[in-house]
């Protein structure tokens, strides 16, 4: 039998959504995009960081403008983001707030334009009380990364 999978991600310049895309089509996942009003982050990676470490630093993470689906219905939920200095980026945790009773696995993979820093860490920490089975490496194809998510 297969796991029904949601692919949930934020992506800020689009390497995440295309990411998430191609884990889509290849697991036969749902795909679902987290968004949050234009005016959060600036269009310059440089002040987007800014933003983020100030949401972080004060606790005051944006709003997702998503609507969740009932997430029960789900046996895994892949998460995307992109690496924002070193962490997930910020609407990341308020996803994971929102499905905080998730009783099915979590994994999570992102995109980066360096160093991923404490990204495993920091998700940990905020999906906590969550499931999270697994973090991507790079070391791996993501296909094959995610295949073996699924399949364990």
């Amino acid at each position: 039998m297969t796991k029904k999978i949601l692919i949930a991600y934020y992506s800020w310049s689009n390497n995440t959504k295309q990411m998430a895309k191609k884990l889509a089509q290849a697991l036969d996942a749902e795909l679902l995009e987290l968004t949050v009003k234009n005016n959060v982050f600036s269009t310059d990676m440089y002040e987007t960081s800014e933003i983020a470490k100030t949401q972080i630093k004060t606790g005051d993470f944006p709003e997702l403008v998503t609507e969740i689906p009932d997430t029960s219905q789900y046996e895994a939920i892949l998460v995307g983001s992109p690496v924002w200095s070193g962490a997930p980026a910020t609407p990341i945790h308020s996803f994971l707030a929102q499905i905080a009773d998730f009783k099915g696995e979590v994994a999570t993979f992102y995109t980066d334009a360096g160093s991923v820093g404490a990204y495993g860490e920091i998700f940990k920490t905020w999906a906590a009380p969550l499931n999270v089975v697994a973090i991507y490496q790079k070391k791996k194809d993501i296909l094959t990364w995610a295949k073996e998510v699924i399949e364990k």
